[in-house]
């Protein structure tokens, strides 16, 4: 028998340990060099843990759920063995327990008498349903059929409840019914509890850690999309044929930034203990909803990127992040970052600062409204924006002026041609 250890890969040294999602694979399942096990969980990223070798997985020593550090051993592969010739788990256990089994044994009969009697609301519906006593089974105390047990029945048909241990029987294990692992019915009001996974508990630590360490303050404006709207519907089929892909609002927004932060270098500075650090390079993060919570990569030298340059990352990071694809290092750092809120339609929000970062630039939904231009009401399309701010480093004027230059840069494109 040749034995492989299938390990924890190497977390970034800010991840301490990381969460176990599901094994894709049992003890005694063949499996082929690469192909991915499990996925393990990390407060930044979802990392894959490939098999490092072909044949038999003879041991899954950490289970599904389960907390690991890097380099742990989490499974074995036979490299010799045949499927279905998996290594005995912690089939001794039992037998081990069983000398004590007899002590409870009157506590255990009492129990059993009440499995599968249902309660008044439980026996009422049932009896609308024509469910047959013994047809559901109960989770409730002591094996009693509740509510939500019948609900679950109904919706998804009824089983035969297991047999209740008569009185007096020798004294055996009750059986263990399990919850609905979905919902948890209380009648008509049903409730759903879910463990929130890393990332999710990472990004409330941050959100809290901002808000408690940074005197944070929004400023907001208002511009006209006009310009950018014709600029973009003027060059879209050529820009598209040309590099590939479509050209959005987003790539506008992060030239803004940068033509603002450039301006006033303190809207792209962090504060680090007494000292405030100038950044002399533009990392802009970008807000990306996904399935598992709100990830922010990072555009690196966002200067330097061109319209194409920045339209093609953001779509690669909006696939990587809805696939859990993204690495650590996309999402390391950042001097800067926008939210865009307006995908979603929101009108108005006041977005919280990623930290160490000192300012966020949130953008919302553009719609037609009525504002006056030369003493006469018109209509244009306009867009809020909302500029959240470290109050400590960063005063009331820079932030003024800051969103200011981002309004001019939006409402005519061609000062970003000539910076100014």
């Amino acid at each position: 028998m040749a034995i492989v250890e299938v390990k924890v890969p190497q977390l970034s040294e800010s991840v301490a340990e990381a969460t176990m999602l599901q094994w894709k694979k049992k003890a005694g399942d063949l499996v082929a060099a690469d192909e991915i096990l499990i996925e393990i969980e990390t407060d930044k990223v979802v990392l894959e843990v490939p098999a490092p070798a072909a044949g038999v997985l003879s041991e899954v020593v950490v289970g599904d759920g389960g907390t690991v550090v890097a380099d742990q051993v989490i499974a074995k592969i036979d490299t010799e063995g045949k499927a279905g010739a998996a290594a005995p788990a912690a089939a001794a256990a039992p037998a081990a327990a069983a000398p004590a089994a007899a002590p409870v044994a009157a506590a255990a009969a009492a129990s059993a008498s009440k499995a599968g009697v249902a309660m008044p609301a439980a026996a009422k519906l049932m009896a609308d349903n024509n469910l047959a006593a013994g047809s559901v089974a109960g989770t409730g105390k002591d094996g009693r059929v509740t509510k939500g047990d019948v609900l679950s029945a109904v919706a998804g048909g009824a089983k035969p409840a297991p047999a209740a241990i008569p009185t007096g029987a020798p004294a055996k294990a009750l059986p263990q019914v399990a919850a609905p692992s979905t919902s948890l019915h209380l009648g008509e009001r049903p409730e759903q509890r879910v463990p929130m996974t890393r990332l999710r508990a990472r990004v409330a630590e941050r959100l809290l850690q901002s808000q408690a360490t940074n005197a944070i303050l929004t400023t907001f404006n208002e511009v006209n999309m006009a310009p950018v709207m014709e600029l973009r519907k003027k060059f879209q089929d050529s820009f598209t044929k040309e590099h590939g892909t479509k050209l959005g609002f987003m790539s506008f927004f992060v030239k803004a930034a940068v033509h603002a932060l450039k301006k006033y270098p303190v809207l792209n500075a962090s504060v680090d203990g007494n000292d405030i650090v100038y950044h002399g390079y533009f990392d802009i993060g970008i807000a990306v909803g996904s399935p598992r919570g709100l990830v922010v990569p990072i555009l690196r030298n966002a200067d330097q990127m061109s319209f194409a340059d920045i339209e093609k990352k953001i779509a690669e990071f909006g696939k990587k992040a809805q696939e859990g694809k993204l690495g650590i290092e996309e999402m390391t750092g950042g001097t800067f970052s926008i939210s865009n809120g307006g995908t979603f339609g929101s009108m108005m929000s006041t977005p919280i600062i990623n930290p160490p970062q000192s300012a966020i630039l949130g953008v919302h939904a553009t719609k037609d409204r009525a504002v006056v231009e030369n003493g006469q009401i018109v209509v244009r399309p306009m867009n809020y924006l909302a500029m959240s701010y470290d109050h400590r480093i960063i005063d009331g004027r820079e932030a003024v002026l800051g969103l200011v230059a981002m309004k001019d840069a939006l409402e005519d494109p061609s000062r970003l041609l000539f910076d100014i």
